[in-house]
């Protein structure tokens, strides 16, 4: 199809984590001209950049690439239920701020324990924002006008901070540099909240392809051999994704009409109840402090 053409040609698949790209773009992932994976790094689990780096090289197709950045750790920081996107991606509920006093925590208790707690060696809001800053001066002189970029729609697929901030880096840079910013179509009901923001009052036009189901699983083994498959073993590709160009990262509102979705249940991410409020000061409550003891000890 002629607009099959125009929609690939000088194409590039941008993803925060490897299998990203393969999740979200099963049917142009053979197709595109370049792929880039921006996260290798993850301070929590020190395996994962050299198990990505290993998956990269065995990759079943040329011209794929890491931008070599660290994860933050932001997932699930956000409240997905009162979703709040920011400047920087999206604003952290009262999940962010557990995870900072674990943070304290943990980095408190591995001077009296060296090496027995692993934890970030910056706050992780600090992290997600300097990220931001990261991927702007990164990606810029990488995309041109010409373009077609595809990348995670605003809401994050199923919801993933990262995501979020990717999308939102781009959408600065489309403004700035003027190529096509692509979308895909999947969506749970955690992140249906914020992708409801962005419905439009008027029908959009929207690009429909089957899926590559035998090279989806080629490129999923290489993963899963390499110990860096991040997914659901038992996931299902479905049949064909739907392709638009990505909404402004203001939402419209009020409308009904945005395109097909892939709607899949991603689950209830399950929060660990605090009983006292978080304070960052000079003191924690001590209910706070034997909490997050117990939770940086799991």
């Amino acid at each position: 199809m002629s607009c099959e053409h125009d929609f690939l040609r000088n194409s590039v698949i941008i993803g925060a984590h490897p299998d990203d790209e393969l999740l979200w773009f099963t049917s142009i992932l053979k197709k595109v001209d370049e792929v880039i994976i921006l996260y290798r790094d993850i301070w929590s689990e020190p395996h994962m950049g050299n198990a990505r780096v290993a998956a990269i090289k065995a990759y079943p197709r040329g011209n794929v690439r890491f931008l070599e950045m660290e994860e933050t750790g932001s997932f699930d920081c956000a409240d997905w239920a009162s979703p709040k996107p920011g400047p920087y991606g999206m604003e952290f509920g009262t999940e962010g701020t557990r995870r900072e006093a674990k943070r304290v925590v943990k980095k408190s208790l591995s001077q009296f324990m060296p090496g027995s707690f692993r934890h970030s060696t910056r706050p992780i809001a600090q992290a997600y924002r300097d990220n931001y800053e990261t991927l702007y001066r990164t990606l810029l002189p990488l995309l041109k006008p010409e373009m077609n970029v595809f990348t995670h729609n605003p809401w994050g697929e199923y919801g993933h901070e990262d995501h979020v901030q990717v999308f939102r880096v781009l959408d600065r840079l489309r403004d700035e540099i003027g190529f096509k910013l692509w979308m895909s179509n999947y969506c749970t009901e955690r992140s249906m909240p914020l992708a409801m923001q962005y419905f439009s009052r008027k029908p959009v036009n929207y690009i429909r392809l089957p899926a590559d189901k035998a090279f989806a699983e080629e490129v999923a083994a290489v993963y899963r051999d390499n110990g860096c498959w991040t997914w659901r073993d038992d996931w299902i590709w479905f049949d064909d994704e739907c392709f638009m160009e990505a909404p402004r990262s203001k939402p419209e509102g009020g409308g009904f009409h945005l395109l097909p979705m892939n709607l899949f249940n991603f689950g209830t991410v399950v929060r660990r109840p605090v009983n006292a409020p978080l304070l960052l000061g000079a003191a924690l409550s001590s209910v706070v402090v034997g909490a997050t003891i117990a939770a940086a000890l799991e």
